[in-house]
């Protein structure tokens, strides 16, 4: 008979509005009734994630579990790519964006029982300058969000909401250059996304089309605008028919160069970073042990988010209430 699994829980205090004081020992608990041998990890600084995960493949752990949001995420698969160490996750952020186009609920029993099935695939990632993004880079307004997001402290859906109609507001389109698979696009653009997974998170599907495993980025070019018209893209994002959008392009590549004027504002699954004019774009396929639901579905405008939408009210309800029966 196998031994148990051996595996290092990393848990991100600072991450998404629960506290983890909370939660972590009813992880623990439903760990507990698991065949795994386990032990826990808490960050205390960013990056520290990272280092973690790193000595964990080193040491040969089985199984690195992040229990944190899409940042949390970043650093310790970024840690794990190349290895045979597996990484799976328990979503506790506040977009978790890989976690939900793996179709991981935002619910620790069922994230935890994703965990107990151990179905482990080969998932790709992708490079901005080399540095690894497992859900989306962006630049344009969503790097403008991040950049607006990142120079505060509270957090949660409602404050994201806030940033984006402010930044929104007084947003102005830049000029870019994308080539990919010979082709050269050049032209003001709202904001320009190359997607490794199906949404940014919070259920909002800047890539519908999006694969993990098939060794290509969908990279989605929305088009300058006006007012209105860049509005109802967000609209269609939630909707699922972004790709039907007049403003909108989608490239499906293993590689691209983005040109722009001057360096500025990107972000890397969310977190804002600086980036240089020229940036290189790059897939990695199939680099990355991760474990995910053993079945999947196919994704269908207006139906999938509205499902999803109401399986999210029904988590936040017992979250609220849990010990309702």
């Amino acid at each position: 008979m196998a031994g148990k699994r051996r595996c290092l829980m990393i848990v991100n205090p600072a991450s998404g509005t629960v506290s983890k004081h909370r939660i972590i020992p009813h992880i623990c608990h439903r760990l507990d009734r698991l065949d795994l041998d386990y032990t826990i990890a808490n960050t205390r600084y960013p990056g520290h994630a990272g280092t973690i995960a790193r000595q964990a493949a080193a040491d040969g752990y089985d199984c690195v579990i992040a229990v944190g949001g899409d940042g949390t995420v970043n650093e310790v698969a970024s840690s794990l790519v190349g290895t045979n160490t597996t990484m799976a996750i328990i979503p506790t952020g506040s977009g978790n964006g890989l976690a939900r186009h793996l179709g991981i609920p935002v619910d620790i029993d069922s994230s935890i029982r994703v965990i107990a099935k151990n179905n482990i695939i080969e998932a790709d990632y992708g490079t901005a300058n080399d540095k690894p993004f497992f859900c989306t880079f962006g630049i344009g307004f969503d790097a403008a969000v991040s950049e607006r997001c990142a120079r505060q402290k509270r957090r949660g859906i409602l404050m994201y909401l806030k940033n984006t109609i402010d930044e929104y507001m007084k947003f102005s389109p830049e000029k870019y250059t994308i080539e990919a698979n010979g082709q050269v696009i050049t032209d003001r653009a709202f904001l320009v996304v190359a997607c490794n997974a199906s949404q940014y998170g919070n259920n909002a599907f800047v890539a519908p089309d999006a694969s993990i495993t098939d060794g290509e980025l969908d990279i989605t070019i929305v088009h300058a605008g006006n007012i209105i018209t860049q509005a109802f893209v967000g609209v269609d994002m939630l909707t699922g028919f972004i790709g039907k959008n007049a403003l909108v392009d989608t490239i499906r590549t293993s590689s691209a160069v983005i040109r722009r004027t001057d360096s500025g504002a990107a972000h890397i699954d969310g977190d804002a970073i600086e980036m240089p004019p020229v940036i290189e774009i790059k897939c990695h396929k199939g680099k990355l042990r991760l474990l995910s639901p053993t079945k999947s579905t196919r994704f269908i405008p207006i139906v999938t988010p509205t499902y999803l939408f109401f399986r999210d009210m029904i988590l936040s309800v017992r979250h609220l209430f849990p010990n309702a029966k």
